[in-house]
């Protein structure tokens, strides 16, 4: 059979002496891999079997080498590109192109013997890397010593052959490889698993086995043929319904960076089609797949079988009191990273169902940072990742649930009204990726202590913000719920959203702004309306746009994609305003500064702040740019109450519109907390069903603002945050009592300031829309 072989496997070699491990699944394979250990390696074993690399090896001087060959088939649609080794396939796969993958990638062997005669170019002999003899007992014997020599060298040739053969096929198919028996056959995981017998009472041999078992229900078992089926039977997921814009610059690093580290991707969770979009973008980007670890929730049929096979790895929700489990989770992650595989997850643990960034879950990333701490693993790049999207089919489930609907399951009849729903065009999809870092540098920075791996978890969410531009729909809708329930003009949107659009390009931060100052605002609004989050009036002499009644909620999702951008202006404001409110006696600059700390204290569950000392000096600045004098004008509003305000004199306001929902929700819930018998600790299910009642209640009198605020996870954040300060436990005494209406009055006097700021954004409003 006339083939063609890879160069650097083609020059003899005899000296030192030689063993060929081959990988040969049929009689036309071992024909083909015996004819080129004749050529290249004469008089040298070819072992085709873990029983005959034993005795080889045996009797073996330590001087031999172990080369390992295999026999890689190359698709017919597929053979013309990847001959010339740049492992560029088609964007797109269309299904007859994964039929005619499914046999010819793997031929039987009745098909073999023809198509190396008739399409030699189809038909490679690959060499992993050679390694000595000496250098692998080495290795065993740190790695694997309780395995036979003899299969941990054929584990070797396997994983050696799969890396030669990724320079052949590309890195979009950088699949990893006999995962379970590297992992149940390593020395540090079964002293671990003799602790935890020692631990559990259980057998060494009984956990073994339960170990192995959960190792097999997460290791992914890739191949491009899964792979291309994969993105080609979700693909209506997500290719109808949007355009996908990618910061170029952004992606540039990443390709240098990946070449002496491996990533681990960090994205927001707004979507299903999250995970898809993103692979897309790598794969457009020539960078290798990403390992995606989500949940097991999305396991279903056809999503579960196919996935497994192309990458993604799904977890338990929880794992419960399943020791073996978690350690089985652990020692994967290790194992992926020491390999240098790229991983992504989706810190947050869900989708936001507010549009802001959830607080992260710190499972995964703890099992990252005790590899690098138990030195299985080396340093990982963190790659904080947005994406964000101009309309989401799923905003409106996501919003019924914050108003305390139950969430629908996923499975095939949710699959199809999902892809339903993805049919039309919603805009434009964004990623960008933020500033990598490296997390050992991280957790040094960090230093020891509980809170260091929550620092490292807020470092990478404020570059996820930082990184997330201000999409025209967000900022269009900041204007609509920032209008008091009034409709607006385009003129009158067009001028509401300047002074936004000015502040962002002073601050520096990314968007796609430019369209907004022109037709891009008219596009937009047109996209609410088809959404049916807008309404567009048209009967009088212009046309006026308004949030659709009942869908507040869904505009802030949107609106709230952006918000982080406008939190320290919003605490500035509120902090000029306590200053200038301020007796004669006290240094207001001190006053604003101190009030400007208890609000990132007040918000550290809602939003993410960097270091005290980073957020000083942000928050000068954007003082600054209120007015370059701001404490001469403090200490003169002071000194004369009767003088106008500073903010009475700037441009814009943003905190009611930024802040007022947040608030509320945590009035709501301090008021609640103030009412109960402080010696009944709280349940927190009940308690929140509580909440929306009476947050309901408050909605229809007026007292909360927007329905936005009714909300059962922004009510979970003020939990959180009382829960912080203490006021959840049962307590005896006055004491509870006195925190939780301390507690309630602190929220209520920011409530209030909030009330006086937007009586003033009230004025320039009016003034902006005249």
């Amino acid at each position: 059979m006339a083939v063609i072989v890879d160069e650097a496997a083609s020059t003899p070699r005899t000296d030192p002496p030689v063993v060929v491990l081959g990988a040969a699944r049929t009689a036309p394979e071992r024909e083909l891999l015996t004819d080129w250990a004749a050529r290249n390696h004469p008089e040298a074993p070819v072992c085709l079997d873990e029983s005959a690399l034993h005795r080889a090896l045996r009797d073996a001087d330590p001087t031999t080498t172990v080369v390992p060959v295999r026999v890689t088939w190359l698709p017919p649609t597929r053979a013309a590109e990847w001959a010339d080794g740049t492992g560029a396939p088609p964007e797109k796969p269309k299904p007859a192109d994964l039929v005619a993958l499914l046999g010819p990638r793997r031929p039987p062997g009745f098909w073999q013997r023809r198509l190396a005669r008739n399409s030699p170019d189809r038909v490679r002999l690959v060499e992993g890397e050679p390694a000595t003899l000496s250098d692998l007992r080495r290795r065993h014997d740190a790695e694997a010593r309780e395995d036979s020599l003899a299969a941990y060298v054929h584990r070797a040739g396997v994983l050696a052959c799969e890396r030669a053969e990724r320079a052949l096929i590309g890195d979009h198919y950088t699949v990893p490889r006999m995962v379970v028996e590297q992992i149940v056959a390593s020395t540090r995981f079964r002293e671990r698993l003799r602790e935890l017998a020692g631990e559990t009472g259980r057998g060494f041999e009984d956990l073994l086995a339960d170990a192995r078992a959960r190792l097999g229900e997460l290791a992914t078992v890739q191949s491009p043929v899964a792979i291309d089926a994969f993105r080609t039977a979700l693909a209506p997921m997500h290719t109808s319904a949007w355009d996908v814009e990618v910061d170029s610059e952004t992606v540039e690093p990443l390709r240098e960076l990946n070449r002496t580290a491996p990533l681990v991707f960090l994205p927001t969770h707004r979507s299903y089609a999250d995970p898809l979009v993103l692979a897309e973008v790598l794969r457009a980007h020539d960078l290798p797949r990403n390992t995606m670890l989500g949940g097991n929730n999305m396991a279903f049929w056809p999503i579960g079988p196919l996935g497994k096979r192309a990458g993604v790895v799904f977890i338990r929700r929880t794992s419960g009191d399943d020791p073996v489990y978690r350690l089985a989770l652990r020692e994967y992650i290790a194992h992926l990273v020491s390999k240098r595989f790229n991983l992504e997850w989706y810190v947050e643990g869900g989708r936001s169902r507010t549009g802001k960034l959830r607080r992260p879950r710190m499972g995964l990333l703890s099992y990252l940072t005790g590899a690098l701490d138990d030195g299985r693993a080396p340093d990982v790049q963190l790659v904080p990742t947005s994406l964000v999207y101009d309309r989401m089919f799923e905003v409106d489930a996501m919003a019924a649930e914050q108003g305390g609907e139950g969430k629908s399951a996923e499975g095939l009849g949710w699959l199809a009204r999902y892809v339903r729903g993805q049919v039309s065009n919603s805009g434009t999809a964004r990623v960008r990726f933020g500033e990598p870092f490296s997390l050992r540098e991280a957790l040094e920075e960090a230093g020891e202590g509980k809170a260091r791996l929550e620092k490292v978890a807020f470092t990478i969410c404020d570059g996820i913000n930082r990184a997330t531009p201000a999409t025209p729909t967000a900022l269009v809708t900041f204007a609509l719920l920032g209008a008091g329930g009034r409709a607006l003009t385009l003129d009158q949107i067009r001028v509401t959203t300047e002074p936004l659009l000015d502040h962002l390009d002073r601050l520096g931060r990314p968007g796609p702004r430019e369209g907004l100052r022109g037709e891009g605002i008219e596009r937009t609004l047109d996209r609410l309306v088809s959404g049916q989050v807008a309404d567009r009036y048209a009967g009088g002499e212009e046309p006026v746009w308004s949030v659709r009644e009942g869908r507040h909620r869904v505009a802030a999702f949107y609106r709230n994609g952006a918000i982080h951008h406008f939190v320290n202006r919003a605490i500035v404001e509120l902090a000029l305003l306590t200053a200038s409110r301020e007796q004669p006696g006290r240094d207001p600059v001190d006053v604003a500064w101190e009030e400007a700390l208890a609000l990132r204290d007040l918000l550290k569950f809602e939003f993410f702040f960097p270091p005290k000392r980073r957020f000083s000096d942000e928050i000068s600045a954007e003082a600054a740019m209120v007015d370059v004098d701001w404490r001469e004008r403090v200490r003169e509003a002071v000194e004369d109450p009767s003088a106008a305000t500073l903010l009475q004199w700037t441009r814009f306001l943003v905190a009611p519109r930024t802040l007022r929902s947040f608030v509320d929700a945590q009035w709501v819930v301090a008021t609640k907390l103030a009412e109960l018998d402080p010696g009944t600790a709280v349940d927190r299910k009940s308690f929140v069903r509580e909440c929306l009642g009476l947050g309901t209640q408050m909605l229809r009198q007026g007292r909360v603002a927007r329905p936005d605020s009714v909300s059962t996870e922004l009510y979970g954040s003020a939990l959180d945050l009382a829960d912080n300060r203490g006021l959840l436990d049962a307590a005896t005494g006055t004491d509870g009592a006195a925190g939780r209406v301390a507690f309630r009055d602190e929220i209520a006097g920011v409530r209030e300031r909030l009330i006086e700021l937007a009586r003033i954004e009230d004025r320039l409003t009016e003034e902006l829309l005249a």
